[in-house]
């Protein structure tokens, strides 16, 4: 009776060790993923950002450090479009086959909402990091000065508080000129 009492604990104990074993494994691995998939969403939404910076920067020639601006301007501005009309002969540049007025130009201004963004892009999104409950993203614009004194319009977007306090997702810098992020 009593080797089968132990024989009993000894399996149960076995089946725990087990268990404690596979739950120690599968959870970074679970972590990972949720990780990953987390992290794709916040990159995607940091490239409309710099989508809608970039176009902020070629109509107004600075980057904004206000989501209301930016969002504003996506919902309501527009970007131009330079059409060419006619076709260029080979013997001719296109600035000469303007002034002998074979090619025109005309410009139309197209929604920036309709032309940079997906059909049912929510504007009003953008500011939001996913997953976080309704946090914001740190939003950040300036001027540096490079190393041949060129002055230079610069912008910084970061997830303020990271799923992985190990890695924090960043967009663009305010101490050197660039667009890109670090994940990149």
């Amino acid at each position: 009776m009593t080797n089968k009492i132990i024989k009993g604990v000894l399996i149960v104990g076995i089946i725990i060790l087990v268990y404690l074993i596979i739950n120690s494994v599968s959870k970074p691995i679970k972590f990972q993923q949720e990780r990953d998939r987390r992290y794709s969403k916040i990159i995607e939404r940091l490239k409309q950002i710099r989508t809608a910076q970039i176009a902020f920067y070629d109509k107004y020639g600075r980057y904004t450090s206000s989501f209301d601006t930016l969002i504003h301007f996506i919902k309501t501005d527009s970007i131009p479009i330079v059409k060419a009309i006619g076709t260029v002969p080979d013997t001719l540049t296109e600035e000469q086959a303007v002034k002998l007025k074979i090619v025109f130009r005309d410009t139309i201004y197209i929604p920036i909402r309709d032309t940079l963004f997906p059909k049912k892009f929510i504007a009003d999104s953008i500011k939001f990091v996913p997953y976080s409950g309704g946090i914001m993203f740190d939003l950040k614009a300036g001027e540096i000065v490079t190393g041949s004194k060129v002055k230079v319009k610069v912008f910084e977007v970061k997830d303020p508080k990271p799923f992985d306090p190990t890695f924090q997702l960043k967009l663009g810098s305010l101490t050197e000129a660039s667009t890109t992020g670090n994940w990149e």
